[in-house]
């Protein structure tokens, strides 16, 4: 863990704090980014260690706090202890964003069995992992918000996507389906969503969309691709929205994609 210096906050109020699984990068550091600039301190959770310095850099350079974790989602222990030094450095969690994810090319008769158990572990179990640690200290505090990523694919199936195909959207749907049981089990303190972007175009965008973006693009009705911003809009209203009636919902954000 790296703490970081306190930044200015405008009141006497404690801000918010949140975590972001997968926040070194892409969509996860888009969203980081964004609840920094509403004021909410940031707990970064990320595999790459330069990914996250430079993340974190820009998180304090906002006027938040930043903290980082080099952490494998997939680990339950591990994510036990990040969600334990957050809550004690800080002395609240008020927001977890499930981001971090992995796509997977392979259909059923190509994947093996250990890449449809790393992608399963990482792109569901890990939503658990952190759930699993975050909820009880939400309802203790009587309130909190749990956001889970899943995927356009959680709805088509992926069989067409050359990113993310059979387990990919076998994982991601199972995310809606736990959040829906989540709202139900931890409401009504604890509000939980789940977000189901179509094609997002990162800073380090994956090749496949950058070699299609003007295919994908005439197939959506906005006539673009996405990007981490478009997702970040969403994440800060679920996040901190106040009084908020949403819960238990998957929303997505494609800008009317029929075409993968």
């Amino acid at each position: 863990m790296t703490a970081a210096s306190p930044g200015p906050h405008a009141s006497a109020t404690p801000p918010r704090t949140a975590i972001v699984t997968g926040g070194g990068r892409g969509i996860g550091r888009g969203c980081a980014l964004e609840l920094a600039r509403r004021g909410v301190d940031v707990a970064l959770v990320d595999l790459i260690p330069e990914d996250l310095a430079r993340t974190a850099a820009e998180v304090e350079g906002l006027g938040a706090r930043a903290l980082t974790f080099e952490a494998d989602v997939a680990d339950h222990a591990r994510a036990a202890e990040v969600v334990g030094a957050v809550h004690a450095e800080w002395g609240r969690l008020d927001i977890l964003f499930n981001n971090a994810g992995r796509s997977m090319a392979r259909g059923l008769l190509e994947i093996t069995e250990a890449e449809f158990d790393r992608t399963i572990a990482i792109n569901l179990k890990g939503a658990f992992n952190y759930s699993h640690a975050a909820a009880p200290l939400m309802m203790a505090a009587g309130a909190g918000r749990i956001l889970n990523m899943s995927s356009l694919n959680a709805h088509t199936g992926g069989v067409t996507s050359a990113v993310s195909r059979f387990a990919y959207a076998a994982a991601k749907a199972g995310l809606l389906g736990m959040t829906r049981a989540l709202a139900k089990e931890l409401g009504p303190a604890v509000l939980v969503n789940a977000i189901c972007p179509g094609v997002i175009k990162t800073e380090l965008g994956n090749d496949m969309i950058r070699a299609r973006e003007a295919e994908l693009a005439a197939g959506i009705a906005l006539g673009r691709t996405g990007t981490p911003a478009d997702i970040a809009q969403l994440v800060a209203f679920l996040a901190l929205s106040e009084p908020c009636f949403i819960t238990g919902q998957d929303i997505t954000v494609d800008g009317f994609q029929w075409v993968m």
